[in-house]
């Protein structure tokens, strides 16, 4: 008899709310009925509403029941579950449920489906296409299918990564590094972490051929200490990875030579921007370095270094398969291809929506999202992470892309997006922005270190009530003393979320004074 397969995610996201205890109930219950099954450990499709979302294979589709916990699995027996039989928390086949068939996943196409370190897995649903392309090109064609693509930077900047390629290719050297910026630390955001622990090859993958592209024999992924899973599950696609001769010496038998090293940071939030993140990686604390040189120019040890987002990576593999145009298709304007948007706080339907560029904000949270999960109507979003802009739901008709989201003042970053209710007090979230710079701060310059702490203290003095209309003005100086003369994003940025709540809910910051208000 042959056995039926059973998903269930080995996702930190489905782990978090028992997977593992499904997993155990599912064993003892099949051990004691005598049913012959597999289990799968995949990654999460991104639905985190439905986890732990378990799927039974059967020929017409993987059926899902969701979200399952340890005490539901009599029950499902009871259902019939691996016959796909009818049970309050079934859902169908997977496949065809409107929140995937929506999407685009170009990125996050495997993510799910596949066992996340079964290479033969891997293989069989489009992986190492890329990697085989790029072999039969030199480095100059694969870096111009890059800048083709339109492919731009989605840890943030939004800088374009063919562009940076190229600097780095024509900068003379006898070493180049590449670099995955993986300390995925914006509040909201997951897209790292799932893609390391639901799809590992395909970081492996971008990295290989980046490493062709500039003639660089050497990378390290820099992960953020929070992802234990992450990290274990990557360390170990790389160990698989090079006894296949995918990373190595001998890159797929093509004498070309890629070795890759998954390194775990100390858990700054100043190590995601690049300098510091190379400082770290270097064995030293992690402050930023003045720019120029440039990273691509001077970077790792001092050698030419590509820094890119997971996300950015991970594009490639698609692009070299599939080409530059077919990428290109994706998208509006200059924001070309496809974007993995996180959904997170408070929010009905929370997880991983990759679309092409161009969807409403509005489309996203309302549509997709769902509204809020407590019900009550949505008043806030923030998008891009701690330093990103908080968005009243007047703006939510603008399309989620660089140029749209940087006209009105914000930005969309690594893709996050935090859904607040209208309970939410968006001068104590600014005050939250002033803090979180001024406690991750690394130091390095004044207007961050100092200004950050002095931002504290007058937004303490606006919720107090106190003098408020000359405190606003101060704020205001001070805000803009950052954003100019801070040496890296941490300090620039932070005004963006402080003036942004300034801007569209100045009620919050129309404060009288506590003893009065008492009285």
């Amino acid at each position: 008899m042959t056995a039926i397969r059973v998903f269930v995610p080995q996702d930190a996201a489905a782990l978090a709310v028992g997977a593992g205890r499904v997993v155990s109930a599912i064993r003892a219950e099949a051990l004691a009925r005598g049913c012959e099954i597999e289990i799968v450990r995949n990654g999460s499709r991104g639905m985190f509403w439905l986890e732990p979302l378990v799927e039974v294979e059967l020929p017409q589709g993987r059926v899902g029941y969701g979200p399952v916990a340890a005490s539901d699995v009599p029950g499902l027996f009871d259902a019939g579950f691996l016959q796909g039989g009818s049970h309050p928390l079934a859902k169908g086949i997977v496949a065809d449920l409107p929140w995937l068939t929506c999407q685009q996943r170009l990125t996050f196409a495997r993510c799910g489906i596949t066992a996340p370190l079964s290479l033969d897995d891997y293989r069989a649903h489009g992986g190492l296409v890329g990697l085989t392309a790029a072999l039969q090109m030199d480095p100059a064609a694969i870096v111009e299918e890059v800048t083709k693509s339109g492919l731009r930077g989605r840890g943030g900047a939004g800088f374009p990564t063919g562009i940076k390629w190229r600097t780095a290719a024509a900068a003379p050297a006898e070493q180049r590094y590449i670099v995955c910026n993986a300390d995925e630390g914006d509040s909201g955001t997951f897209a790292d972490r799932m893609i390391m622990e639901g799809d590992p090859y395909l970081l492996i993958e971008g990295m290989a051929i980046a490493g062709l592209a500039v003639n660089a024999t050497k990378g390290f992924v820099y992960i953020r200490s929070e992802y234990p899973h992450a990290f274990k599950t990557f360390s170990e696609a790389i160990r698989i990875a090079e006894e296949a001769g995918i990373l190595g010496g001998d890159v797929l038998g093509s004498g070309r030579a890629f070795h890759l090293e998954a390194r775990l940071g100390a858990g700054a939030y100043i190590c995601g921007e690049e300098t510091s993140l190379l400082e770290s990686l270097e064995g030293k604390r992690g402050t930023v370095r003045k720019k120029p040189p440039l990273p691509a120019i001077e970077g790792l040890f001092g050698k030419p270094t590509i820094i890119n987002n997971l996300l950015s990576l991970a594009a490639v593999p698609t692009i070299l398969a599939m080409g530059s145009a077919f990428y290109q298709e994706f998208g509006i304007g200059r924001s070309r291809g496809t974007m993995p948007i996180q959904l997170a706080g408070n929010v009905a339907h929370g997880g991983l929506i990759e679309r092409a560029f161009g969807l409403t904000l509005g489309d996203i949270v309302e549509g997709l999202g769902g509204g809020t999960r407590t019900g009550r109507p949505i008043r806030a979003v923030q998008v891009g992470g701690p330093l990103g802009a908080y968005w009243p739901t007047h703006l939510f008709d603008t399309p989620f892309e660089y140029e749209a989201f940087a006209a009105k003042g914000g930005m969309i970053g690594h893709g996050g997006i935090v859904v607040f209710d209208d309970s939410v007090d968006l001068a104590k979230q600014a005050r939250f922005a002033m803090e979180f710079c001024a406690i991750e701060s690394c130091g390095k310059c004044t207007p961050c270190r100092v200004g950050s702490t002095r931002g504290v203290e007058v937004l303490d003095r606006i919720i107090a009530g106190e003098d408020v209309v000359n405190q606003i003005t101060l704020l205001q100086d001070l805000t803009e003393l950052m954003r100019d003369g801070s040496l890296c994003a941490l300090g620039g940025l932070t005004p963006m979320p402080v003036l942004s709540a300034l801007t569209h809910f100045p009620e919050d910051f129309d404060r009288a004074p506590l003893a009065q208000a008492a009285e």
